[in-house]
């Protein structure tokens, strides 16, 4: 019993990696609508932070293996394992999204192909997110093997992403009226995640093995869960107060967000990487 702080390599690269395709998504649909010469150059300059977090979470995933040295054989099985097609998926992901920003820094992409090119990174990066999910549902895991593992992944997406994308175009200095509607999709999806916490908690109970219950798993499940609720919350409110007050935030505030955020969501992934267990012998619920 206790938690998953010792899998913090995978906290980090899947939280990372979500955030970052939920960023580029949005800043790919600005792209994708009317845009200055300018804007385009400015975004495309902030979105390398998206690259850089992207890198960021591969090494922290090389960190989980035996031997990252060895780090390519997991791609052996690329189609049949569901950890190849998520490192494949992911690798493609950040290949397409790479290869784009270097391009379009380069001034060597023209206009009707960089869209094309953002539309199929944008797939490429909602494919790595699938992928991630089908990892983790294995059969003789219950507690992950459930619709809570694609709603937590899908939450940090639609958290994660506008608020970090929101931060990169703050950095670019692009204001858009549209861009009102990302707090209001990361505010959504912190009401989501009340009521999954609370859905997820019932459930536990009805899970138990011959030798444990899911409920024994994380006896702070309560307590941890609160506290990511919280840093959301702190976290979002950075991002909010100044649009209510209906002045631009300013970046520190918007760091600060993201910072809060990402460590709520790392509690999130530390509940879920704390409730692994097998079936044991027998499965009851």
């Amino acid at each position: 019993m206790g938690n998953g702080w010792h899998e913090w390599p995978l906290m980090v690269f899947t939280v990372l990696g979500q955030c970052v395709v939920g960023g580029f998504i949005v800043l790919a649909l600005v792209l994708l609508g009317k845009c200055t010469e300018e804007e385009a150059r400015r975004i495309h300059l902030s979105m390398f932070c998206l690259w850089v977090l992207m890198g960021l979470a591969f090494i922290a995933s090389l960190l989980h293996l035996g031997s990252p040295l060895r780090a390519f054989n997991s791609l052996n099985r690329l189609g049949a394992s569901a950890l190849s097609n998520e490192i494949g998926s992911g690798s493609l992901f950040f290949a397409l999204g790479g290869i784009y920003w270097l391009l379009a820094i380069l001034n060597k992409i023209p206009p009707a192909l960089g869209k094309i090119w953002l539309v199929i990174t944008m797939l490429a990066g909602v494919g790595f997110v699938y992928a991630m999910c089908l990892v983790y549902k294995i059969d003789t895991v219950p507690t992950w093997n459930n619709a809570y593992t694609a709603l937590s992944f899908g939450l940090t997406v639609f958290i994660g992403g506008p608020l970090l994308a929101a931060l990169l175009l703050r950095m670019a200095n692009i204001e858009r009226r549209t861009l009102r509607l990302l707090p209001m999709i990361s505010l959504a999806a912190l009401m989501v995640s009340f009521a999954v916490v609370i859905m997820q908690g019932a459930s536990l109970a009805m899970i138990n093995s011959s030798v444990q219950a899911a409920s024994a798993l994380i006896p702070q499940y309560g307590t941890l869960s609160a506290w990511r609720l919280v840093l959301i919350a702190l976290g979002l409110g950075c991002w909010f107060c100044p649009l209510i007050m209906r002045k631009r935030p300013a970046l520190a505030s918007m760091v600060l967000a993201f910072v809060l955020v990402f460590a709520s969501e790392l509690i999130g992934r530390a509940i879920f990487y704390g409730l692994h267990m097998t079936v044991g012998m027998a499965i009851g619920s």
